[in-house]
């Protein structure tokens, strides 16, 4: 019988703290060593098999159709404390989909255009007030940005007092989620752990923190869940009076629980992944002149073909998600190996990404690989677009992609249509760090921003 794929003779331990390290560097060198298949070992998880071409993540990503594995149990083994467990990231079977045909409605293309004109503003708004001429953390304001939208286009929220509120919560809440130490605790250890009352009465444990914080939160979604019920909004576009509006095949909404647990969810996979990707993305353009140059003089002649493929090409460089990991409820055959059930079983999205066959120079940062030859590119390859896949692959397809590249598009447009920017710290590139569920820039993307004389101004 085939054996279960090699990895590196490390340790659980040795291992989780190679990812939390340098996580990019941790996945190149096992795959020089064991190929496009390899096991690695966290500390608190069952094993995990990577794969790193676009033709076994498909075999992977068929899983959710044929049964033979499960993503929401994966996620929910670390991201339940904070998501709850009707979060579509964290659900399986029959719930799943039933959450997904309530969620895709409100997250689709056309649903989420008429969002543009306010992203404009909320961006141009804080692009206004940015430092001039010294260094700044250019991921910090991007998430300034996508927090303001979840809060105002996703949440509704409009009370000034709850949006005060929100504002001073939600970055302390994110920041004790994305700290190592958080990371690491499997979901069961972390509610046993806020559950304890000798426990909660210890106050920098980041469980304890991370409890009176979710309990704020839930405290006000809650209310304004029972105050929009109390009196709707039939005319509203945000997100939430569109879930209070949902209702499924059999005519029954979502509960206030289920409600509460996708907004959260939006919180995590919407704010967090899309300011880290326009963070990469503004990261490598001010590392390649010559790609932001010619992005800037397209945007003023309200050209968008180009700022399509830097996003492309930002989300392929450099991935926000590194993996999308099943569990399998069966042995798996894959590249030679039998993965056994129980195991987890992941398209390692950041070297599918660095495939030289589908991309050649991966380490270049090339927007023109995604244009059209019309649009002097070189014409984008069959295998370049399967071998691109920031968003996942498969059914569980991430429901809010439309909504993150709407917001990159609008953020770029606006950040270089004010400001001229330039790397904060020389051009050496930023590493990779953990961060959250996100790989960020290791120096939050430094930058210096100086004002952007109008065009035809004198």
């Amino acid at each position: 019988m085939p054996a279960p794929p090699p990895g590196p003779r490390l340790t659980s331990v040795q291992q989780t703290y190679r990812l939390m390290r340098d996580p990019d560097a941790f996945f190149r060198a096992s795959a020089r060593e064991h190929g496009p298949v390899f096991t690695i070992r966290y500390f608190g998880f069952p094993p995990e098999v990577y794969v790193a071409s676009a033709e076994l993540a498909e075999r992977v990503y068929a899983l959710d159709g044929d049964g033979g594995g499960r993503a929401g149990e994966v996620r929910r083994a670390f991201m339940k404390p904070m998501v709850g467990r009707h979060s579509l990231l964290s659900l399986d079977g029959e719930p799943w989909r039933r959450h997904r045909k309530l969620l895709s409605p409100p997250l689709h293309g056309k649903a989420v255009a008429g969002w543009r004109g306010e992203i404009e503003r909320i961006a141009g708004r804080s692009v206004d007030g940015w430092p001039l001429g010294e260094p700044f953390a250019l991921r910090d304001r991007m998430q300034d940005i996508t927090l303001e939208v979840i809060i105002r286009l996703v949440f509704g929220i409009t009370e000034a007092g709850r949006l005060r509120r929100l504002r001073a919560l939600l970055p302390k809440l994110l920041e004790t989620t994305g700290t190592s130490s958080f990371l690491m605790l499997p979901a069961r250890m972390i509610d046993r752990m806020i559950a304890s009352p000798l426990l909660r009465r210890v106050p920098y444990l980041p469980t304890t923190r991370f409890g009176v914080l979710r309990e704020a939160l839930d405290s006000l979604l809650f209310d304004e869940i029972a105050g929009r019920r109390a009196a709707p909004r039939p005319d509203a576009t945000d997100m939430l009076s569109r879930l209070l509006a949902a209702t499924d095949e059999n005519g029954e909404p979502m509960s206030d629980q289920e409600i509460r647990d996708e907004l959260v969810t939006m919180l995590m996979a919407g704010h967090e992944t899309t300011a880290t990707g326009l963070a990469w993305t503004f990261e490598r353009l001010v590392r390649t002149p010559r790609a932001l140059d010619r992005l800037s003089a397209d945007l003023a002649a309200g050209e968008d073909h180009y700022l399509d493929a830097v996003i492309k090409e930002g989300l392929r460089s450099r991935p926000v998600v590194f993996e999308a990991p099943r569990l399998l409820d069966r042995p798996l055959a894959l590249g030679g190996y039998e993965i056994p059930a129980g195991w987890y079983v992941a398209p390692l999205i950041s070297l599918i990404h660095r495939d030289p066959d589908a991309y050649p120079d991966p380490d270049a940062f090339r927007p023109e690989r995604f244009l059209a030859q019309e649009h002097g590119g070189d014409g984008v390859t069959e295998r370049a677009q399967r071998s691109w896949m920031p968003f996942g692959g498969g059914r569980r397809y991430c429901a809010g992609a439309q909504l993150a590249l709407l917001e990159m598009r609008a953020i770029i447009r606006e950040v270089l249509g004010r400001v001229e920017l330039t790397a904060g710290d020389g051009l050496a590139p930023e590493t990779a760090l953990l961060k959250n569920v996100t790989l960020a820039p290791s120096r939050r993307t430094l930058v210096v921003a100086r004002s952007r004389t109008p065009v035809g101004a004198s």
